[in-house]
C-alpha cells in the first residue's frame, strides 16, 4: 500500500525459473536412491565376504533410517519456523519473518508467508493510522464548535451572525469530514454504480472550477474573524482542446475526481499561484485525458507511489500552503477509487514546476475490469 510496511509488502519472489535443481521431490527421489545404492552395495559386499545376510540388512536399515532422519530434518524443521511465525501472526504479531534460506518449494512458501505478513503488518498499520486520522480531524471541529456554543451559554459572547458563522463553519468541517468517511465506505463495500453518458467537457469542467471558487470564498467568508484562514489567493484557468471536446464518463464521479485534485492543488500552491486543469482528446472516440497542474514544491519522486493512500499527507517541509487547514488525506484515494471505477488510470507524472496529475479516462467501448 510505502516506505514502511506497505513498502515491505511489495517484496519480489525470486524466479528460480521453471525447475528448481533441489526440490522436495528431488531430495525424496535422491533420499529413495540413495536407500537403494546402500542396500546393494552391502549386498555385494556380503557376497564377497561371505558376511551373513541379516547382518548386511541391520546395517542397511541404520543407514537408511540415519539419511531418512537427516532428509526429514532438513524438510521439517522450516515448516516448524513457519508454524511459529504464522502463530505470533494469528496472535497479531506481525513482525516475525520466515528465513529464506531454501531454493525448493518450502523456500517459495516462506517467501509467501513473508509476503502476507508484510501486508499484513501493512493493513494494520493503515488502520491504527486511519483511527488516529479520524479521531483527530474529529476533534478539532467538535472542540472548536463546543467552545463557540460554551461561551454563547455561559454569557462570555452572543449569539450575533459572526459567532454563529464560526460555529457554522466547524459543523460544515465536520460535514465534509463525514462526507468523505461515507465515500470511503462506499469505496470498500463497491456498492457505487456508474451512470455513464455523453457529454461536452468545456461546460462541464467550467462549472467544477466555478463551483470550485465559490466554495473557496464561502469558506473564507465563514472563516473571517474566526481566526483561520481559506485559501483564496490562488488562481484557477481552464484549458480544453478542442472547444468542442466531448467525454464518455459518469460526471459525478468524475466532478469527484477534479474537485479533490484541484482542493489538493490549491492547498499546495505558494501565493497567488496558479493551478490549471487541461483537458485532451485520448487515443480512443470519446476518450479524455485530464491534467491538474500547480506551482508547489511538487512530490518527490520516492513518493510518488504514496500520494493515492488514504490519510497520506504528504512529507515535504511544508506540504500545504498558508491558510490551509491540511485536509484529512483521504481526498486523493477517493479520486483514484473514481478513476478505477472507469477502468482509467491515475498517477503523478513528470513536470517541470510543482505536481502534475494525469488522468486518462477509457472511451465507451472499453469496459472497465
Amino acid at each position: 500500500m510505502s516506505g514502511g510496511p506497505a513498502g515491505r509488502g511489495q517484496r519480489k519472489k525470486q524466479p528460480w525459473g521453471g525447475v528448481r535443481p533441489f526440490s522436495v521431490k528431488t531430495k525424496l527421489g535422491a533420499l529413495v536412491v540413495v536407500s537403494v545404492l546402500i542396500t546393494t552395495g552391502l549386498s555385494v559386499i556380503a557376497v564377497h565376504t561371505k558376511t551373513e545376510l541379516r547382518f548386511i540388512t541391520v546395517f542397511s536399515m541404520i543407514a537408511t533410517l540415519l539419511i531418512t532422519q537427516f532428509v526429514a530434518h532438513s524438510l521439517t524443521a522450516p515448516l516448524d519456523d513457519m508454524n511459529a511465525v504464522a502463530r505470533s501472526i494469528s496472535h497479531g504479531d506481525y513482525t516475525r519473518r520466515v528465513r529464506e534460506s531454501r531454493r525448493d518449494e518450502l523456500g517459495d512458501l516462506a517467501q509467501t508467508i513473508n509476503v502476507m505478513a508484510d501486508e499484513l503488518e501493512a493493513q494494520d498499520s493503515q488502520r491504527k493510522e486511519l483511527v488516529a486520522n479520524v479521531s483527530h480531524e474529529l476533534r478539532t471541529p467538535i472542540a472548536g464548535l463546543r467552545a463557540v456554543l460554551e461561551n454563547i451559554v455561559d454569557g462570555v459572547t452572543k449569539a450575533d451572525p459572526e459567532t454563529m458563522r464560526t460555529a457554522l463553519k466547524q459543523t460544515e468541517r465536520l460535514g465534509r469530514l463525514v462526507e468523505t468517511l461515507l465515500d470511503l465506505s462506499r469505496l470498500d463495500n463497491g456498492v457505487v454504480p456508474l451512470r455513464k453518458r455523453r457529454f461536452e467537457v468545456w461546460p462541464y469542467l467550467s462549472g467544477v472550477l466555478k463551483e470550485a471558487n465559490m466554495v473557496a470564498s464561502a469558506r473564507a467568508s465563514m472563516a473571517s474573524g474566526s481566526g483561520s484562514h481559506t485559501r483564496t489567493d490562488v488562481h484557477l484557468h481552464l484549458d480544453v482542446s478542442p472547444p468542442e471536446l466531448v467525454a464518455h464518463a459518469d460526471p459525478e464521479r468524475i466532478h469527484q475526481v477534479v474537485a479533490n485534485l484541484i482542493d489538493n492543488a490549491v492547498k499546495h500552491s505558494p501565493p497567488h499561484g496558479r493551478v490549471t486543469v487541461r483537458a485532451r482528446q485520448g487515443s480512443e472516440p470519446e476518450s479524455l485525458e485530464l491534467e491538474v497542474l500547480d506551482e508547489g514544491p511538487g512530490i518527490p519522486r520516492t513518493e510518488w507511489h504514496r500520494v493515492f493512500e488514504r490519510f497520506n499527507r504528504g512529507s515535504v517541509n511544508r506540504p500545504h500552503g498558508p491558510g490551509s487547514d491540511g485536509g484529512t488525506g483521504l481526498g486523493l484515494a477517493i479520486a483514484r477509487w473514481a478513476v478505477d471505477l472507469h477502468g482509467g488510470r491515475i498517477g503523478v507524472a513528470e513536470s517541470e514546476r510543482g505536481c502534475r496529475i494525469l488522468i486518462t479516462l477509457p472511451g465507451p467501448s472499453s469496459v472497465p475490469s
